[in-house]
């Protein structure tokens, strides 16, 4: 960091380089504005500016009681290439993703379960090849890993097929919403996969505990039968602690504990 730099990101390099460094570790307090102002010879704007500058980039909280902390950086894997394949073998009977996060290590649950009928929007009346205003069954869900939210999940179908499959329940369906489809004939055989990313809404920022300038990963999945759409689900991802990953071609070099070939 250049010394023409404003104070304020001199500050917020030196914190940075301290936590990147280890010096300043997960759950750390970091001194207070009154120490910092002593430290750095600095204003408390200053000082708030370059907390403002770290938490921002989420690296740091303020939590009421035990002031500003070090952000612990945790990043589990989304293979979306297989994820959800697996929750249709029939030898796994561990729900998709808790299998997925066990395997990393993590302890994952679901949380505010709901359950809807909603007239399909233009979007995904075209997306689900029904017509405009028709029920559509919405299942969603809050993702948590060790404790913390780490996805926002909503998946749509058809009501046909919702009525079919067993879905139009207010709790979790056993074995999972894809197994209870293929018992039905419904078997996925492909998908159409999106994914964009922005600022999250109020009350996505307010769920997902996004701190400011946060921004989420919106994954989008339409899947298919040989016939028709059967699903589309809506996954909105904290930005500061998930990462997607697709696997494709031969991958039977594929070595390593965190995802990458060693």
């Amino acid at each position: 960091m250049a010394q023409s730099d404003p104070l304020y990101r001199q500050i917020a390099a030196d914190l940075r380089e301290q936590i990147r460094g280890g010096q300043l570790k997960a759950g750390d307090r970091l001194p207070t504005e009154a120490e910092m102002r002593e430290q750095y010879g600095v204003s408390r704007n200053t000082v708030r500016l370059a907390f403002a500058q770290l938490q921002n980039e989420g690296m740091i909280t303020s939590t009421q009681g035990r002031g500003t902390i070090v952000r612990e950086q945790v990043i589990t894997t989304y293979h979306a290439s297989w994820a959800e394949s697996r929750d249709r073998m029939s030898s796994d009977q561990v729900d998709a993703f808790h299998a997925e996060q066990a395997a990393q290590g993590h302890k994952s649950a679901y949380r505010d379960f709901e359950m809807r009928i909603v007239p399909a929007s233009p979007e995904l009346a075209e997306r689900l090849s029904v017509d405009e205003g028709d029920s559509l069954v919405s299942r969603s869900f809050v993702r948590q890993v060790d404790g913390d939210p780490s996805s926002l999940q909503d998946s749509y179908y058809p009501m046909d097929i919702a009525q079919e499959c067993g879905l139009l329940t207010p709790h979790d369906v056993a074995g999972g919403a894809i197994r209870a489809m293929a018992a039905k004939g419904h078997v996925e055989i492909g998908y159409i996969d999106e994914v964009t990313t922005r600022m999250p809404r109020p009350d996505e920022s307010r769920k997902l505990g996004l701190g400011i300038g946060t921004p989420v990963l919106v994954y989008v999945r339409t899947t298919y039968s040989d016939t028709r759409p059967l699903r589309l689900t809506l996954t909105i991802f904290a930005g500061d602690r998930n990462r997607l990953v697709y696997e494709l071609g031969d991958i039977s070099g594929y070595h390593g504990e965190n995802g990458y070939a060693s």
